[in-house]
């Protein structure tokens, strides 16, 4: 950064929306009406029906805008990669400071050649002095008879003829039927003018037919058909296409009308005299109008300046595209925004996935089935050794149990009511009493009772 202590004229700071308003107010003022050639590029197509895109070529582009009005005049669009022809003027984006071309008209480059062609043929027809206003002829007032050329099955023939009917009834109409496209057409268009101009039986010629495209109406653009209009020895009124189409043959001839019933117009006569000093009346009231405007020019000059820079249009043109980049900005922001949630969304399934009560149930399941496994096992081992416990405890109580004694040759006396008798002394003679011996018992009566001593091997009864 230079600082520098030079004195500031404050007067002559702008500010960024002003300046760009002063850019934009020289460019449309400065710069006429334009075509321009090249081919389309990022072509974008918001819903509000505005078109934007960038022309290009081999070394530079710059934006265009084609608003909604005039887009949908046209039949076919521009494309990505088409190469076009297009007509507009240049200006100037405020909101984001980009120049551009505010398209009013575009056709394939194609168009864009015939154009030029129709261009160059003009331009030298011109400079050969075929369209110099000293050799034309003026109309008569009151024609006798008019000649028309045209299409005998067109629209146009039923205009004019309806035209003439309704402001001169009695006016003799002799009719040339010709092409008026397609191959060929264009000499025929010059041999009817020629004969028509041999003969002279016509005071004025109408060259007529209706609207069409530049190929539709390249017929009336040959150079054989300016010529004979040229040579032709009666004046010639053209009625081409519309009000914006002209040809070579109109520049051509000593007349052109916007269309067909405006030709028909121009060459009959009014029925109505006091037409005419209305029509003089009506100049004198132009040129009347044409001098006010003259002395207040400047006031209109600066009125139109503030009316351009102020208009609804424009305005509503700016905010248009203003809201078509916002708009598009919100789309990107959603896209990127419904994104993230998708990716989130993505995680938080997965880690539900993991986190499934069919996982658990699987895992718990797992171990129960292992827990009961187990439990079988145990209780098997507990069971076998619970057994050979039994089993060892079975033979010590078998080796205690008084059984094993008897099986030893041993009995127990017992008394049927009292229990064991244990000692001799709790016998009474010729008392009856039980033997329980291995293998059944014996019922036996006590017939003595005597002590044991240490050389009796055993006890004795006496039946």
């Amino acid at each position: 950064m230079i600082l520098t202590n030079a004195p500031r004229d404050t007067g002559c700071i702008h500010t960024v929306s002003g300046l760009n308003q002063t850019v934009r107010t020289l460019l449309e003022a400065e710069l006429p009406m334009l075509w321009v050639e090249g081919e389309v590029s990022n072509l974008s197509r918001p819903s509000s029906g505005h078109l934007y895109f960038s022309l290009k070529d081999a070394h530079a582009q710059i934006r265009c805008a084609l608003f909604q009005n005039r887009a949908f005049l046209f039949r076919d669009c521009p494309r990505n990669g088409q190469q076009v022809l297009l007509r507009g003027r240049v200006s100037l984006y405020e909101p984001r400071g980009d120049y551009q071309i505010i398209v009013d008209y575009v056709e394939e480059a194609g168009h864009g050649a015939l154009q030029r062609a129709y261009d160059e043929l003009r331009l030298r027809l011109e400079r050969a002095g075929w369209f110099a206003p000293e050799r034309k002829y003026p109309l008569p007032r009151f024609p006798r008879q008019i000649g028309v050329i045209t299409s005998p099955t067109g629209a146009a023939l039923r205009d004019v003829l309806a035209t003439l009917r309704r402001r001169c009834p009695g006016l003799p109409v002799l009719i040339h039927p010709v092409p008026v496209q397609g191959e060929g057409a264009a000499a025929r268009i010059a041999q009817a003018i020629q004969r028509a101009s041999q003969r002279r039986d016509c005071e004025v010629l109408l060259l007529v037919r209706g609207g069409g495209s530049l190929e539709d109406l390249w017929a009336f653009n040959e150079e054989i058909v300016a010529r004979a209009i040229v040579e032709c020895s009666i004046p010639v009124v053209t009625g081409i296409g519309h009000e914006t189409d002209v040809t070579i043959a109109d520049f051509a001839a000593d007349l052109r009308a916007a269309t067909p019933t405006a030709a028909a117009e121009l060459a009959s006569p009014d029925r109505l005299e006091w037409l005419g000093n209305v029509r003089s009346l009506d100049e004198r009231l132009q040129r009347a109008m044409r001098q006010a405007l003259n002395r207040r020019r400047p006031e209109i000059d600066r009125l139109r300046e503030h009316l351009s820079r102020s208009q609804p249009r424009r305005r509503l043109q700016d905010h248009n595209q203003r809201l078509d980049e916002l708009e598009q900005r919100l789309q990107q922001a959603s896209r990127h925004r419904i994104d993230q949630k998708w990716l989130r969304l993505v995680g938080l399934e997965g880690r539900l996935r993991a986190r499934t009560p069919a996982i658990h149930l699987r895992e718990e399941r797992r171990h129960i089935q292992a827990l009961a496994e187990r439990l079988r096992t145990a209780t098997c081992h507990r069971l076998h050794t619970a057994s050979q416990q039994i089993k060892i405890l079975s033979g010590s109580l078998h080796a205690l149990s008084p059984l094993a004694t008897l099986d030893r040759g041993f009995a127990i006396l017992r008394r049927p009511a009292d229990g064991a008798i244990l000692r001799a002394r709790e016998a009474v003679v010729g008392e009856s009493v039980e033997a329980l011996l291995s293998e059944g018992r014996l019922l036996c009566e006590i017939k003595a009772i005597s002590a044991l001593d240490s050389s009796d091997s055993g006890l004795s009864f006496h039946r």
